[in-house]
């Protein structure tokens, strides 16, 4: 499997460590009300989806940079690869 890495290009996915879900993205704020439920769901609930699916991978064997894939679970096919940094971003999640 091919990752076009944003920065670097296509790169074989064995430079990778898959980390699951994107939504690891949304770490909740640990002072909240309710903080520790948040925590555990955040921690052991995961969707397991068949189908296209947001996934975060860890470029290891190069710039270390952490990924946002979004690829078909069932396929294999990545549509989408965007730095997770960027994400955050959007999303109101990094500075």
């Amino acid at each position: 499997m091919i990752i076009h890495h944003p920065l670097l290009g296509p790169r074989d996915s064995q430079e990778f460590i898959y980390l699951g879900d994107a939504a690891l993205i949304h770490r909740p704020d640990g002072m909240a009300e309710g903080a520790l439920e948040r925590f555990v769901d955040y921690t052991y609930l995961r969707d397991n989806p068949a189908g296209v699916h947001r996934e975060l991978w860890y470029h290891e064997q190069g710039d270390r940079s952490w990924l946002v894939v979004t690829r078909n679970t069932v396929t294999h096919e990545i549509t989408a690869v965007e730095m997770a940094r960027d994400v955050a971003r959007k999303e109101g999640r990094s500075k």
